[in-house]
């Protein structure tokens, strides 16, 4: 082994002359939030790169892989167990490594199935996973697109069901299960796309109810998606960074709300800045 990092938690070690069966019953933990990385200045590349090496070494459920991006240079694409996870390594690395970087926004893995042969030979297989929403491919290649989905389970006083349920709703989640486990809770099981609550959903679920719902979910594979891919135009040049992939029926309300937060967020200029949320080629903003 040349480093480190690759002796992998689980790995079978065993004597070269003396091969062996690999001991069964360990999985690694397959990471289900994806956010990008970069240095904010490129000369601290190599001294980021140190710091992510150490910290992966700690924490084997972190998956690492080399980005590049024209916007923010040389950077890494981490994959997490969840945003909690993602946050606190983030974390971990300003106070450990005194690392300043750029995150962008926490993403999942999606799939494709492909249906165009030459594109099924560009990428070697008819199935493939989508980290970077960048990269997501045109509806007229695809036969249908999958998204993570999770078991979720919300335990809450029963002062606040309406509101949670019609949360749940809003977020595009499925009712499995609704039972009273004493007089005053409620267990609630619902089936959500991943993407609806990696960002602000635990926090709108203890705003709801004034922090005494709970929330815990689970792997529950992935399900057929009307899904797009929504790219943001500033002065009619496409920002790779906040490409999204979003579903179809949210599409208009996601676009207007991330165009209407750069309008406030970018400096004012002396000259007009078109931001538009584009899907294809349609502009569906201004």
């Amino acid at each position: 082994m040349k480093e480190v990092n690759e002796a992998q938690i689980g790995d079978t070690l065993f004597h070269h002359k003396h091969s062996v069966e690999a001991l069964p019953g360990f999985k690694p933990a397959k990471a289900m939030v994806f956010a990008g990385m970069y240095p904010v200045d490129q000369s601290d590349y190599t001294a980021l790169r140190n710091a992510l090496e150490k910290l992966t070494l700690n924490d084997s459920s972190v998956t690492l892989q080399r980005d590049s991006s024209p916007a923010l240079g040389a950077g890494w694409r981490l994959g997490f167990l969840g945003l909690l996870h993602m946050e606190v390594f983030n974390q971990r690395l300003e106070q450990e490594h005194n690392a300043s970087v750029i995150v962008t926004a926490p993403t999942v893995p999606y799939k494709a199935i492909l249906s165009s042969e030459k594109i099924i030979k560009e990428y070697g297989q008819k199935e493939i996973t989508i980290v970077n929403p960048a990269h997501f491919p045109e509806k007229h290649h695809v036969t249908h697109y999958l998204e993570p989905m999770v078991m979720g389970t919300i335990i809450t006083p029963d002062d606040h069901i309406g509101k949670i349920m019609t949360l749940c709703q809003n977020r595009r989640a499925v009712q499995k299960n609704m039972v009273y486990i004493d007089d005053h809770r409620v267990m609630m099981k619902y089936l959500f796309p991943l993407n609806e609550i990696v960002v602000d959903f635990y926090d709108r679920l203890k705003s709801l109810s004034s922090g005494y719902a709970s929330f815990d979910y689970e792997d529950a594979g992935y399900h057929p998606a009307d899904l797009v891919k929504m790219d943001i135009l500033l002065n009619g040049k496409q920002v790779e960074e906040l490409t999204a992939v979003v579903h179809k029926e949210k599409a208009y309300v996601s676009g207007k709300a991330l165009c209407e937060r750069l309008r406030d967020s970018i400096p004012r200029q002396l000259f007009e800045i078109a931001v538009q949320a584009a899907i294809g080629s349609n502009i569906k903003l201004f």
